[in-house]
């Protein structure tokens, strides 16, 4: 175009050809706090909606709860509630008198006299409908409720959610700062957590903030602390600071430990009541060593509930380990604020000590590769942003080990069965650990479980997902786990049939990083093939081994129905076989001569009955008992299983354990106590 052009670009307009009325403002540059963001944009951190908000919220309350005591290594017991608040006890609660209405028509629900006319009209004709077919024996159709509702929501309910937990707790003087701090925690780093975006509760008082307006709530003590610390604080979401209401200490006599967590939110019960108790319940198939006390308070008596999932091991997941990044799965950002944070003076340390799977050798070998700009003694801290592009190049390029699962902290076979066992009693079960894969530089562990029949198990297959222990009740259509059991598995070659046997699939991956998909993270994606192919060959071994108890238990119904076909025969065959006896005695002395002397002896004993159709009865069964003993004792023989009968063993969990050692194994877990 030219300079010209150019110059043309940023003449004035000529005067006639554009009005203007008011001189242009000029642009200022804001900036938005991570608060503010996230309030802006609550549906990233799960809070959609008044239902989903309550889901969330208790969500996040009870891992928070479950990081805190695991951390300890202590047995989570963990008690939740949640109060329904109508708007007259909000009011009260926020000084807030009710006025009467003065101008109906301004409200939406309002109802003119017409209108009011038709509904009640239309009313009318709907009961006489019903019945007349009451009358006729018609089953009563339920009455449709299109009342007009508040389209706002003005009359929406409001919850206390109260979380306490026996956990860590938290250092008085970091209160604040932990709740009222987006993007501030002690979750950060490369490790295997339970949290999605690292809100945690701090979402929860955003939406109390939003929502409610009132403070948040927080009770704690550590281990050994002669007081507890009490905190009322609210967020000043444009800054991102806490704002202090009330930050005390107060004595401990109980000596507990852990945190009580109380906030007030706008929510929806009746839309995700399904939602918090499947959550829970899933919880517990997860964390079989935890307890849980579930409370609902309504102001309607029968919807009261109390729910208890009763704590079934005390063996506990290891805590997972923060580890460090391998070389294939860091970018330029990563690698110039590990340059930074690093303590190390020069390249062959940085590269040593920052990264997994470096070994001294191998750094002065990759130092050698990046070109003679580039040496061991060289300080770090120097490197340009070429030179920093050329290790990032190196590091996409080269060969590297595959990072260790040691750092994760899966369920745990043991964990996963007893889970599964304990909430869903199956009639069959079978469970499998992978072993630690990789995908784009992340360590990652499938574990799987299988049940047939059981409680509350609709027909079909049913899906219960989990990363990194936490249920995923969401978006499940699109999930890895899904799309692989419902299109990736033949089930008819394992003797299950997919329309009618009640089937449920457990699935449990754990990494340092979840490939999550959507803003949600509610789902992990079907496009990382490695994944795909642990997940499938997960549940491919839980098959085999269903399929292998599934055989046996055909096997062992066709002996059973052997066994009662030849019981049923016993009467007329022993009969039949003694009246040929009778009649072989009555045969005279030149035809018994024939018979040899085990026939004659025979013979002569049917004849002083001594034997009678009753002893060939009795025979017929025991041989018959016996037959059968034997094929089973040889059909467990080949199978590996005892001669002796087995029975149910119940361990009840130890209090106040000495030091012990455990020995894990798939399917068990020994302990072994001084």
């Amino acid at each position: 175009m030219g300079d010209n052009g150019v110059s043309e670009m940023f003449e004035e307009p000529k005067k006639g050809k554009f009005k203007t009325t008011k001189k242009a403002k000029e642009s200022v540059l804001k900036q938005k706090s991570p608060a503010e963001f996230f309030a802006e944009n609550k549906n990233i951190a799960g809070f959609d909606n008044p239902g989903k908000s309550l889901y969330t919220t208790v969500r996040e309350l009870i891992e928070n709860s479950l990081d805190s005591a695991e951390s300890i290594n202590e047995l989570p017991s963990i008690e939740i509630s949640v109060e329904e608040i109508n708007k007259m006890e909000f009011n009260t609660m926020i000084g807030l008198v009710d006025r009467d209405r003065v101008d109906e028509e301004l409200y939406d629900d309002f109802e003119s006299a017409k209108v009011r006319e038709k509904r009640l009209a239309k009313e009318a004709r709907l009961q006489e409908i019903q019945a007349k077919n009451a009358s006729l024996g018609k089953k009563a159709k339920e009455p449709s409720t299109n009342t007009k509702g508040p389209k706002g929501r003005g009359e929406t309910s409001f919850f206390k959610v109260i979380c306490k937990d026996n956990g860590r707790g938290m250092p008085h003087d970091d209160i604040p700062n932990m709740f009222g701090r987006v993007l501030s925690g002690t979750k950060y780093g490369l490790k295997q957590t339970r949290g999605k975006f690292g809100l945690g509760a701090k979402m929860a008082l955003i939406w109390s903030k939003m929502s409610t307006g009132l403070p948040i709530e927080i009770s704690s003590a550590t281990k050994g602390q002669n007081y507890s610390s009490f905190c009322r604080l609210d967020i000043d979401i444009h800054q991102n600071i806490p704002h202090i209401h009330l930050h005390e200490k107060r004595e401990n006599k109980d000596h507990w430990h852990g945190a009580e967590i109380q906030v007030i939110i706008e929510g929806n019960w009746t839309t995700y009541r399904s939602k918090i108790l499947h959550y829970m319940r899933q919880m517990a198939v997860i964390t079989p060593y935890s307890e849980f006390l579930f409370k609902y308070f309504s102001h309607a008596a029968d919807k009261n509930m109390t729910i208890k999932f009763a704590r079934r091991t005390d063996v506990m997941p290891p805590v997972p380990l923060e580890t460090k990044h391998h070389p294939s799965a860091v970018d330029l950002l990563l690698i110039k604020r590990l340059i930074s944070e690093t303590s190390k003076p020069n390249l062959l340390q940085f590269l040593q000590h920052e990264f997994v799977n470096i070994s001294k050798s191998y750094a002065e070998r990759l130092i050698g590769e990046m070109g003679p700009d580039f040496s061991p003694k060289m300080f770090v801290k120097s490197l340009t942003s070429q030179q920093i592009v050329r290790i990032h190049q190196l590091f996409r390029q080269a060969k590297f080990d595959d990072p260790s699962g040691d750092c994760l902290s899966p369920a745990g076979e043991y964990n996963l069965r007893l889970g599964i066992i304990k909430e869903l009693q199956p009639d069959m079960v079978a469970t499998h650990a992978g072993s630690p894969q990789v995908f784009e530089g992340h360590p990652f562990i499938v574990e799987a479980g299988i049940s047939l029949g059981g409680k509350d198990v609709k027909q079909g297959v049913n899906i219960f997902r989990f990363a990194n222990r936490i249920p995923l009740l969401f978006e499940q259509g699109a999930d890895v786990v899904t799309r692989t059991a419902s299109k990736r598995i033949n089930w008819n070659s394992y003797k299950i049939n997919q329309i009618q046997d009640k089937i449920g699939v457990f699935v449990s991956i754990v990494s340092t990083k979840i490939p999550f998909k959507g803003t949600g993270k509610e789902y992990i994606g079907d496009d990382i093939t490695e994944i795909s192919s642990a997940v499938k060959s997960s549940i491919q071994q839980c098959c085999n081994q269903l399929k292998s108890k599934i055989v046996k238990k055909l096997q062992a119904r066709e002996r059973q129905d052997r066994k009662r076909n030849l019981t049923r025969y016993i009467p007329d065959a022993s009969r039949a076989v003694y009246q040929i006896l009778e009649e072989m005695t009555r045969d005279n002395e030149p035809k018994r001569q024939r018979y040899d002397e085990k026939d004659a002896e025979l013979l002569d004993k049917v004849e002083s009955e001594q034997i009678t159709e009753k002893t060939l009865r009795d025979n017929l069964t025991q041989h018959i008992e016996k037959v059968d003993y034997e094929m089973a004792l040889e059909y467990a023989t080949q199978s590996g299983a005892s001669e002796e009968p087995r029975e149910d063993i119940y361990l009840n969990a130890l209090e106040n354990l000495p030091d012990f050692i455990d020995f894990h194994s798939p399917v068990f877990v020994l302990r072994l106590i001084p």
